[in-house]
């Protein structure tokens, strides 16, 4: 005997509210196990929290408002099932493919939600810790990684919808290259930040410059299809990433020294005391606590100029730092003039000499008005 026949034998008449019981009952359980799924991963959230590991607190906390979809999605599919065997209302034909589809997006949404507060926690983590972290590859992984899940989805979820994913992904070939001659720009600059991507050649922060164009200044995003770049002046500056494939681009922030580079000349009448003021000037370098001594350092002697005999310092500091290196270049400077004077020497400036032969006397007012 079936439990419908029971249930007319008790009194249930046509077996109507035999239905509306089942239908009771699956929509309660489900109310239940949502009510009973929220409490338990909040408790284990919370004490998951405690622990040394990042990444399980964080699939539980990815997992809540997905679990509770699909547990809702499935229990009124359920439901809808056992109304669809009583009646002949086409509608709920459907709760079988919906159901489908939203294991799919619920799914997919848990994935979207761990990839995303993953890569919260590496960035925040790394702050907090002191640690430097490359922020540009933890975006380009999280964005190919939510790229490679949606596109996923969306073919198990046509092909549940009973669509040809062989026929889609044909035409997507044909189409493709239509779309590629259509938007041959908008395809290049997606290739061209891929690259950066996976070159790297700058990250978010860096300071860089191109000598084949008028860029200068700090990434401050590098999108898929432009980078953002902030200009000394304040200015946003946005760059198609195709740009980056074609032009030169200098990274000064990974610089590992800064150089400096000067040209000093004293007078020809201080010749005899240019090789203990190259000695001294180099010994000066070597013991300054910003001078890097390990790195090339040359003071010499370097040309015989139309008004001084010149000398080159020649050497790296150890900071990077684009001030801090003008406040090392000006003690270096300054130092160099103190040696100079301690020496009795001077520091040339541009001079002409007039040498007049013996005999020769001067006309005019230059002499006195005299013949």
């Amino acid at each position: 005997m079936s439990p419908e026949t029971i249930w007319q034998s008790m009194g249930g008449g046509d077996g109507t509210w035999f239905i509306v019981s089942q239908v009771f009952v699956v929509v309660f359980a489900t109310l239940l196990l949502d009510f009973f799924q929220k409490r338990l991963l909040k408790r284990l959230h919370a004490t998951l929290l405690n622990s040394s590991r990042h990444w399980d607190h964080i699939f539980v906390e990815s997992m809540r408002q997905p679990l509770a979809l699909l547990i809702w999605v499935v229990g009124i599919t359920f439901a809808a099932d056992i109304l669809g065997k009583r009646t002949d209302v086409l509608v709920f034909d459907a709760a079988e493919p919906l159901r489908s589809l939203g294991v799919i997006v619920a799914l997919a949404w848990f994935l979207f939600r761990f990839i995303r507060n993953m890569e919260r926690d590496i960035l925040a983590t790394a702050a907090a810790e002191g640690r430097r972290v490359d922020t540009t590859t933890v975006d380009a992984v999280g964005k190919l990684l939510r790229v490679s899940v949606a596109i996923t989805a969306a073919l198990m979820a046509l092909q549940t919808l009973g669509f040809n994913i062989s026929g889609i992904l044909a035409f997507g070939g044909i189409g493709g290259i239509a779309v590629g001659f259509a938007a041959k720009d908008l395809l290049a600059n997606f290739f061209g930040g891929l690259m950066i991507y996976l070159d790297r050649p700058f990250a978010v922060g860096d300071w860089v410059r191109s000598p084949d164009r008028n860029i200068e200044g700090t990434v401050e995003e590098i999108g898929w299809r432009l980078t953002v770049i902030r200009t000394f002046d304040k200015r946003p500056l946005y760059v198609p990433n195709a740009t980056f494939s074609s032009i030169a681009v200098e990274n000064p922030s990974r610089m590992s020294h800064r150089r400096i580079y000067e040209t000093i000349g004293i007078r020809y009448d201080d010749a005899d005391k240019m090789a203990a003021i190259t000695a001294d000037v180099r010994a000066m370098l070597e013991q300054h606590p910003d001078i890097d001594a390990t790195q090339t350092l040359i003071v010499n002697f370097n040309a015989f100029a139309p008004s001084s005999l010149d000398f080159f310092v020649y050497t790296f500091t150890k900071t990077t730092n684009w001030v801090r290196y003008h406040e090392v270049k000006q003690d270096v400077l300054l130092k160099v003039v103190e040696i100079i004077g301690r020496h009795g020497a001077e520091i040339a400036f541009p001079t002409s000499t007039l040498h007049v032969p013996d005999g020769v006397q001067l006309h005019g007012p230059l002499g006195n008005g005299k013949q």
